[in-house]
């Protein structure tokens, strides 16, 4: 019965991959600072300053903190992305503030090589970072989250934070932990961090469907 489950949700994944979905790797291209925030009703414009912004279009996605956002607008070398009240919900995009960093990863093109893991810029929930510790040339950073949605990590499983792709060094019912190289420190928001840093939290799209299939199967 789970071989059966698993291979329902590989079977699921490989026609979303064919599709015109957009799909993300988890390795951050670069990081992108934040200009200026408008609000407009329930949505919110985040403009964004950024080394890419002369390759991007109009209606091209791009991931910030692991949000899929479309650029909505281009001037120079700034750009602006729209979040809807679910995404500001959902996410950590409704705590920003102007001069903050971001990291960044445009959608992966077809054929390209999946360095990190499948990825689709859908925030499920947030976590705090509870605890940093040096481990002598890395560092370990530990996460909470609330458990109530259900959503599970494994060790050496695959979790996505701020859109980063990274591997979960121990696993509990309601934290994780994850260690990061000395690249990864200095190229995304992990050098940011302290306890109490609220991220957003994209769990394995493989294990959510295997959670979910073994949840009808009860």
């Amino acid at each position: 019965m789970i071989g059966g489950l698993f291979y329902n949700a590989y079977f699921y994944l490989a026609k979303l991959t064919n599709k015109y979905e957009r799909m993300f790797t988890g390795i951050i291209e670069e990081l992108g600072t934040v200009t200026n925030l408008v609000p407009e009703k329930d949505n919110l414009h985040i403009s964004v300053k950024s080394n890419m912004t002369s390759e991007l279009k109009i209606d091209q996605s791009v991931s910030h903190n692991g949000v899929c956002l479309t650029v909505v607008s281009i001037s120079e070398d700034e750009y602006t992305v729209t979040a809807i009240k679910e995404t500001l919900e959902r996410s950590s995009l409704g705590h920003l503030k102007t001069g903050d960093t971001v990291n960044l990863e445009r959608a992966m093109k077809l054929g390209d090589r999946l360095d990190g893991h499948i990825v689709q810029g859908h925030v499920d929930q947030t976590a705090v970072c509870s605890d940093i510790k040096n481990a002598n040339g890395s560092w370990v950073f530990t996460f909470t989250y609330d458990p109530a949605s259900n959503n599970i990590t494994i060790e050496k499983g695959s979790i996505t934070i701020d859109g980063t792709s990274l591997t979960v060094v121990d696993s509990g019912k309601d934290f994780f932990s994850v260690a990061i190289i000395p690249y990864t420190y200095e190229h995304t928001n992990f050098k940011n961090y302290r306890p109490g840093t609220t991220v957003n939290l994209e769990f394995d799209v493989v294990g959510k469907y295997v959670a979910r299939l073994l949840d009808l199967h009860k």
